[in-house]
Parts: C-alpha cells; sequence; structure tokens
C-alpha cells in the first residue's frame, strides 16, 4: 500500500510539474490515459532515482561536497532527462524537451514530493 501511495504521489508531482514547466508535457487523448501516462512515468522515475541516483551519488561524492551539494540538482535534472527518455523508448506520452525544463521539472518534482510525502508519512 505503501508503494501505491509514493507512485501516486510522485504521479501527482509529475503533473504539477507539466504544468508549471513549460518543456515538461504529458500527452493523452482522455485524463485516463494522460493518468496511466503519469503512474508509468512514475514509476520509471521511482526505479531511475531508487537504481542510478545512489550510484552516481557515491561515484560523485566529492562533487557534492565541494559544491556545497549544488550538484544535486544538476544530477536530479539529468535523472529526469533520462526518465523522459526511456518513457519515449517506451512510447509513453512524456516529454522532456530539455536540460533546463528537467532543471527546473526536478526542482517542481521535489518541492511537491515533499509536500505530499508529508501529509502521507507513515508513522
Amino acid at each position: 500500500m505503501w508503494i501505491l501511495l509514493k507512485v501516486a504521489a510522485t504521479a501527482a508531482a509529475l503533473w504539477v510539474a507539466t504544468i508549471l514547466v513549460s518543456g515538461l508535457s504529458v500527452g493523452g487523448d482522455t485524463t485516463g490515459e494522460r493518468v496511466l501516462t503519469l503512474v508509468a512515468v512514475a514509476v520509471i522515475f521511482g526505479l531511475v532515482n531508487g537504481l542510478i541516483k545512489p550510484i552516481v551519488k557515491s561515484l560523485g561524492c566529492a562533487f557534492y561536497v565541494l559544491t556545497l551539494g549544488l550538484i544535486g540538482l544538476v544530477v536530479n535534472a539529468l535523472l529526469l532527462m533520462l526518465t523522459g527518455y526511456l518513457a519515449d523508448r517506451l512510447n509513453l506520452a512524456f516529454e522532456v524537451a530539455g536540460f533546463w525544463s528537467a532543471f527546473w521539472g526536478a526542482i517542481v518534482v521535489a518541492i511537491v514530493g515533499w509536500l505530499l510525502d508529508l501529509l502521507i508519512k507513515d508513522d
């Protein structure tokens, strides 16, 4: 149940990002198709963050220290770009137009995800 709530929260955060950031978009003819696309992209985004981000953080530990963690913003943007690429390869109607769209989108997803996480926190 907890995983389903996290996927739903990530899908909602991605939806908010597509509304606020001009280079992110989700397609589909109906609302149901768009929701399913966002859920699938949320699963991909979760897998990318769960599998690749720890490796990048371990290998780039010095860069995190050197930049006081600001490199994390770039890493998150690149992971969102990778998610967009994987979604495109899986024929999902989710587009990340470029680095700056991914950069601002990753910030929006992080903030909205954090706010939603506060609401659904598991004690």
